[in-house]
């Protein structure tokens, strides 16, 4: 037996209808005039749509109503977009609307959706290709109309966080005929002079109509090709533009771009002493440990003049040791001579004599070699000690053309700039001699 041969129910084939309807038709969008607009007690909108030549059932249901920018009246023309589908009790076929419109605004929010997909399909709208805000611009170009009070709220903030940052006003028309035109015209120039850190697209809220000109895809274009950050500001903080999506920035209000674009100046100031402080501490720091490693340094190479008293005792223990091998040497030569002596003259032979006296005077020869090498050596070692001991002299320093720097008064040596004042009398120690002179200013050599 087939469907048409099959005995239904009402029920049967009505939930049939509804079927083929509510998955045929899931999402429709239709336009007609409001009649027989009925609010009962339950808060839903009940109406009709119709048109020269037909009509069409609709009720809209409470919790959609949030979305209505507009309150709909009997003999409105809008916009609805929902689904079809069927009353059961009457077997009525109708639509569930989700979104209502205006006429006007309807055809702009469908024209709004369709760019703002296509935009995104084509990656305007990707966080990686967003410019950062300079921390502190330099210049920020203002671009919106001279007689806003957008302008004004937008001055207002600025003017209470950081006065120092100029704020060019770029006039152009925000709303009608040409607007976007004189908006695209003013980003191209904006970028051709380069002056601008930031460049802020700034107006008050009004219709959808009044921001069209933010939602052209000429003005998408112009935003995304520019090299210069730009902030949209465009209306109230429940107001989206096409301009918001591109932008590298977007701020729900113009006072809000404000507060995104000029730095606080206290807010600065705060921690800018905060660092100056950290980096006091550190520097401080560094220098108390480098003190503490030069005194360490200090005790480990000891007084100079305990290194020469050290050197002078060395020297004279040579001395010392020199002495007493040359008498010795001298002592056993003279005992060789006088026992040769004492043979020469028990034996008196000449040829034997005249042996012995080569002999000595060879000794004596290879004596007088042997003193000059230990006289020498000694010397070198004497030259070499005093040289070290001039190396680290503070008179060798001061001989290079260094100075010490002594306070008169402290008896203190002038290391830092913070150990003196203006008008304090300072002793400059030289090579030879001292100067005597007064503070009459001091420099940071990190500002110099």
């Amino acid at each position: 037996m087939t469907n048409s041969d099959r005995i239904q129910s009402v029920t049967e084939i009505t939930r049939s209808i509804k079927g083929l309807l509510e998955s045929g038709f899931n999402f429709v969008t239709v336009v007609g005039e409001i009649s027989n607009l009925r609010r009962p007690y339950s808060g839903h909108l009940y109406f009709t749509l119709k048109d020269r030549e037909s009509q069409l059932k609709a009720v809209m249901f409470r919790s959609q109503q949030r979305y209505l920018r507009t309150n709909p009246g009997e003999g409105t023309e809008v916009i609805c977009a929902g689904r079809i589908s069927v009353y059961e009790p009457r077997g009525e076929y109708q639509l569930i609307v989700d979104v209502m419109d205006l006429k006007g605004e309807g055809e702009l929010r469908i024209a709004f959706d369709r760019l703002k997909k296509r935009l995104a399909e084509e990656g305007l709208f990707d966080e990686s290709r967003k410019q950062r805000l300079p921390l502190l611009p330099e210049s920020v170009a203002l671009v919106t109309s001279p007689s806003g009070a957008a302008l004004f709220d937008f001055l207002k903030i600025a003017g209470s966080r950081l006065h120092s940052v100029p704020i060019e006003i770029f006039p152009v028309r925000v709303q009608g005929q040409g607007a976007a035109d004189e908006i695209v015209k003013a980003l191209t120039l904006l970028n051709k002079r380069k002056k601008a850190s930031v460049i802020v697209l700034c107006r008050g809220g009004g219709s959808i109509e009044d921001l069209w000109p933010f939602n052209e895809e000429k003005v998408a274009r112009a935003v995304h090709a520019s090299k210069i950050p730009v902030v949209s500001a465009i209306g109230h903080e429940i107001d989206f533009t096409i301009s918001d999506f591109v932008a590298d920035y977007r701020a729900p209000t113009p006072s809000a771009a404000a507060e995104a674009v000029i730095p606080d100046g206290a807010a600065m100031r705060e921690r800018i002493s905060f660092f100056k402080q950290q980096l006091t501490r550190t520097v401080t720091k560094n220098i108390d440990d480098h003190r503490a490693n030069l005194e360490i340094f200090g005790k480990m190479l000891r007084d100079p003049t305990s290194m020469l008293s050290h050197f002078m005792l060395l020297l004279d223990q040579s001395q010392t040791t020199l002495f007493h091998a040359f008498s010795n040497l001298l002592t056993k030569l003279k005992t060789r001579t006088d026992k040769a002596s004492a043979t020469v003259l028990n034996q008196n032979p000449g040829q034997r004599l005249l042996h012995q006296r080569q002999w000595t005077m060879e000794l004596i020869r290879q004596l007088n070699l042997f003193m000059k090498m230990q006289l020498e050596r000694k010397r070198k070692e004497l030259k070499a000690a005093s040289a070290l001991l001039d190396a680290v002299s503070p008179l060798a320093i001061l001989g290079r053309g260094y100075s010490i720097a002594r306070s008169v008064a402290t008896q203190q040596v002038i290391r830092t700039i913070d150990q003196v004042k203006e008008g304090d009398p300072l002793e400059i120690l030289l090579q030879k001699g001292r100067i005597d002179c007064k503070v009459t200013g001091t420099r940071d050599s990190e500002h110099e």
